[in-house]
């Protein structure tokens, strides 16, 4: 390698790229885009990643162009594995919580398999460094742990949010949550 590539190559190192995938819900994927958004502005490559059922609402509801990033931030879509559903209506929580749980994991591997083989083929993406994953889509720390690479969780709730979570299991132990006679 010439000297002068060499000097290119140390002013000019390749950027880190995180895959940042929330959990799929409206209040969700906008702190987590907010997230990517402020990374990216830090040199970050991106790749946002969506089901396709929250691509297309995100697609209706932004304008067809929306989405479209840059060479520098992408969007990629994982199927969620459900039952077509009405365009404007959440889905389903307890399936869609299901299908996380058994059907999230094999796409999500495949497609970080996939941006890691795009960048070994093109000098214009990086390999994936880092996976930063809404805290409810523990899923992503065993890929992770398979590529060798980092990941982070963000938890886009409130404090009080989650410390209730982390409370729960202290009430069931004694005896306060579930309430009794609620339904």
């Amino acid at each position: 390698m010439s000297s002068s590539k060499a000097q290119q190559q140390t002013h000019n190192p390749c950027p880190p790229h995180a895959v940042c995938i929330p959990y799929p819900a409206q209040g969700h994927i906008n702190p987590m885009l907010k997230l990517a958004k402020l990374l990216h502005h830090k040199g970050f490559h991106i790749t946002f990643i969506n089901t396709e059922f929250n691509h297309r609402r995100l697609i209706k509801s932004q304008g067809p162009h929306s989405l479209s990033g840059t060479a520098s931030f992408r969007f990629e879509t994982i199927p969620d594995d459900l039952p077509p559903s009405e365009a404007n209506a959440t889905q389903d929580i307890p399936a869609l919580c299901h299908s996380i749980l058994h059907n999230f994991i094999d796409p999500f591997r495949i497609l970080v398999a996939k941006l890691n083989h795009d960048a070994a083929a093109s000098s214009d993406v990086p390999p994936v460094t880092c996976i930063v994953s809404d805290g409810t889509m523990s899923f992503t720390q065993k890929v992770a742990e398979e590529v060798g690479i980092p990941a982070v969780f963000f938890f886009p709730a409130s404090a009080t949010a989650l410390m209730g979570l982390v409370a729960y299991p202290q009430l069931i132990q004694k005896g306060i949550a579930p309430l009794k006679g609620a339904y």
